[in-house]
């Protein structure tokens, strides 16, 4: 049985205000959770949550992942972006060039995401997040498709895409160059896996994963590193 994509996770110094821009931009109200961490619930059964947990971890440098947000018009991509920098969201420069129609913008946080122009045909009808959009190799894109066993919707020039087989948001990996870490990922994937558990993180090891020295955090999780080497952790089941 494969694990579930249970939420994206941010960590942040402000989980409750972090929340609040998210909430905010996505139209979706946020719930308390465990301690200071708060979560926004998955919008319907292709979704996930989003949840913001407590850490003082600094941010440095770029993140490897970042959302990609849709637009149904030329409109609503404006409309998105006023609403985004109403709720404290800011412009930056990360190279894209002038003739770029998406926008990319941060969070109150630093945490780097782009509102994309109408038409995208690439992300139409994946919802309100149309792409978790990862910097990673093929091979990360591999290991993630077998992880969740979500099929490969894009596979062209080392760049990879999965989507859940009942749709919504697609993530997707750029392939190399990799920009070295230089800490902790801010954003990383939580799974679920309900039954089986350690049979589980077993295939996910066997497929590519690593464990990270202490084998579970606060919360009871199992912490792994998937092949490119970033964070991710799989719930035990409730």
């Amino acid at each position: 049985m494969a694990s579930q994509l249970f939420a994206v996770c941010f960590h942040t110094a402000r989980p409750s205000g972090l929340a609040r821009f998210w909430s905010g931009l996505l139209g979706r109200q946020p719930a308390g959770g465990p301690g200071d961490s708060v979560t926004i619930p998955r919008p319907d059964a292709a979704g996930f949550r989003i949840r913001f947990l407590p850490s003082e971890e600094p941010k440095t440098g770029r993140n490897r992942a970042h959302f990609d947000l849709t637009s149904a018009s030329p409109e609503d991509q404006r409309r998105t972006v006023a609403r985004a920098l109403e709720l404290g969201g800011r412009h930056i420069d990360v190279g894209q060039l002038p003739e770029d129609e998406h926008v990319v913008l941060a969070d109150p946080d630093g945490n780097e995401f782009c509102v994309i122009e109408a038409g995208n045909r690439f992300l139409a009808g994946t919802g309100a997040i149309g792409a978790l959009a990862c910097d990673g190799t093929q091979e990360v894109g591999y290991f993630w498709s077998e992880a969740l066993r979500w099929p490969l919707v894009w596979d062209q020039g080392q760049e990879t895409a999965i989507q859940s087989p009942n749709g919504g948001t697609k993530i997707t990996w750029g392939g190399p160059p990799v920009a070295p870490k230089t800490g902790p990922n801010r954003l990383y994937l939580e799974l679920a896996a309900d039954a089986g558990w350690e049979a589980e993180v077993d295939r996910l090891v066997s497929l590519g994963a690593s464990r990270i020295g202490t084998e579970h955090d606060e919360s009871g999780r199992t912490l792994l590193l998937d092949p490119d080497g970033n964070e991710f952790a799989v719930r035990r089941p409730r």
